[in-house]
C-alpha cells in the first residue's frame, strides 16, 4: 500500500455564510447543516488526453491515461468546514506504474444565493499511452489541471448540493437550467528530451439541465447534461472548442445512515479541423456510504465561539 499518495485537505470556506437561509424552510429541501457527517468513499478520478490526427490513413488516436487514479478515503463535514483523507493504494486495479506515480484531486464548490462557484486541482504525475496496437508507459510525463465553473442555478426548488454532497436533500422531484461557464488551464510536460511543457487555456460556455428524480422517501435519482462551446488556446495556437458533461446520481439516504454513487464527465473537444487534436476529458466514479450525528456540545461550543469572533 502505498502512503505516498496521502493527501490531506482542510477547507474552511468563508462564502458558506451566504447559503440561504430558506432552504433550511423550503419543503423541497432537507438540510442537514447542523450536523456532523461522517462518510467512507472509493474514488476513480483521472484527468486524461486523446491526440487525435488525420494526417495519414488510417487515422490516429492515442490516449494518454495517469497510471494512478483510484483512491479510497474518509471525509468529515460540519457546517463550513470540511476535511477529506485519502491515498491511493496499488492494490486497486486503475493504479499502474511504478510507485513513483503520483495523483493529487481537489475539488470545492461555494454557493452565494443562486450563484455556485466550483474549484479544481489536478496534479498527475507517471502516465502510459495507447492505441489500438500499443500501450507504452510515460513514467516522466506530469500534467496540473487548474480552473474551476461559474454557473447560476435558477429555480430555487432545484437543490443543486444534493447532486454533489450529502450535507442537503431533495424530498420533491424538482429540476433548473444552469447555464455555466468554465475556464481550465493545463500544463502538460512530457518530460523527454525532445519536447517542451505545453500550456493549454480553455473557456466555455455551456447550458445544462439538471433534475433530481425523488423516487420515494429515501431513494433519488439525480441527473444532467450539458452541451456547450468556446474557445481553445494551446500554445498561442488558438481554435473552436465544445464540451459535453455528463452527470448521474443514485442515493439513498435517511437522517442518520446514507449511501450514494455518482458518475461525473467533462470532456472538451477540438475543433475537426484542427490537426493534431488534444481532446480532454476528466472522468469521476464516486462511492460512498455515511453516517451523520449531532455535535457534541463541546465541539458545538467551540465552533459557536469561533463563529461569532470571525463573523461567519
Amino acid at each position: 500500500m502505498d502512503l505516498k499518495m496521502i493527501y490531506i485537505t482542510f477547507f474552511v470556506s468563508i462564502f458558506g455564510c451566504f447559503a440561504q437561509n430558506d432552504s433550511l424552510r423550503n419543503p423541497y429541501f432537507k438540510s442537514y447543516n447542523d450536523k456532523i457527517t461522517t462518510s467512507i468513499y472509493y474514488l476513480d478520478t483521472s484527468n486524461s488526453f486523446q491526440i487525435a490526427s488525420d494526417a495519414q490513413e488510417p487515422k490516429t488516436y492515442l490516449n494518454l491515461i495517469p497510471n494512478r487514479r483510484e483512491q479510497i478515503g474518509l471525509s468529515l463535514n460540519y457546517k463550513i468546514i470540511d476535511i477529506s483523507v485519502g491515498f491511493a493504494p496499488k492494490f486497486l486495479s486503475g493504479n499502474k506504474g511504478d510507485s513513483h506515480s503520483k495523483h493529487f484531486n481537489f475539488n470545492t464548490r461555494f454557493y452565494y444565493k443562486k450563484w455556485m462557484q466550483s474549484f479544481t486541482f489536478i496534479n498527475q504525475k507517471g502516465f502510459y499511452v495507447s492505441d489500438d496496437n500499443v500501450t507504452a508507459q510515460l513514467p516522466r510525463m506530469r500534467t496540473t489541471k487548474i480552473g474551476g465553473t461559474t454557473s447560476y442555478v435558477f429555480n430555487d426548488k432545484f437543490s443543486f448540493k444534493t447532486l454533489i454532497s450529502q450535507n442537503e436533500w431533495q424530498t420533491k422531484s424538482s429540476g433548473s437550467f444552469i447555464p455555466t461557464f468554465s475556464f481550465y488551464y493545463t500544463n502538460i510536460d512530457l518530460n523527454t528530451p525532445d519536447t517542451t511543457p505545453g500550456d493549454i487555456y480553455v473557456f466555455t460556455l455551456a447550458p445544462s439541465y439538471f433534475y433530481n428524480f425523488v423516487i420515494s422517501d429515501r431513494i433519488l435519482i439525480g441527473a444532467g447534461v450539458a452541451l456547450g462551446a468556446g474557445i481553445n488556446d494551446v500554445d498561442g495556437d488558438t481554435s473552436a472548442l465544445y464540451q459535453a458533461d455528463l452527470n448521474l446520481k443514485l442515493a439513498y439516504n435517511n437522517d442518520r445512515f446514507f449511501g450514494y454513487a455518482t458518475l461525473n464527465s467533462v470532456s472538451f473537444s477540438q475543433d475537426d479541423k484542427v490537426d493534431p487534436r488534444l481532446n480532454d476529458n476528466i472522468a469521476t466514479l464516486k462511492l460512498s456510504l455515511g453516517y451523520r450525528f449531532d455535535p457534541p456540545k463541546e465541539v458545538k461550543k467551540v465552533y459557536d465561539k469561533v463563529n461569532d469572533k470571525i463573523g461567519l
